[in-house]
């Protein structure tokens, strides 16, 4: 069995290995829902693959490069699920990624909180 430890550590690896790609910047809108708007920077894990087929999704906030959270998110619309990796957040821009689409559910699951 996998500790938490060992889960972090494989998000570390990922982020020294995997080259961030901003593909919707803090500001810019959703291409399907324009009414969203990105609080943050957004992106995934260059040669990475997820639930949904793209890359593994990563919040970046003004605090860094380190993986200080994740975000378990659940699309109701979709039907589907995947992990979101929060680099460098503050708790303000935490709570600006978590999900707030109606469709969209999440729970945030902190590295502090894990390590404990």
């Amino acid at each position: 069995m996998t500790n938490s430890n060992d889960f972090w550590a494989g998000i570390d690896k990922l982020l020294a290995e995997c080259k961030i790609i901003i593909d919707r910047p803090k500001g810019s809108r959703h291409p399907n829902y324009p009414d969203v708007v990105y609080p943050l920077d957004y992106g995934y894990l260059e040669g990475t693959t997820a639930m949904d087929g793209g890359g593994i999704d990563v919040w970046l906030g003004s605090a860094g490069r380190r993986a200080d959270a994740v975000i378990c998110a659940i699309d109701l619309f979709k039907r589907d699920a995947e992990i979101k990796i929060l680099v460098g957040c503050t708790e303000d821009e935490k709570r600006l990624a978590m999900p707030t689409h109606e469709s969209m559910k999440g729970i945030l699951i902190q590295r502090e909180d894990v390590l404990k």
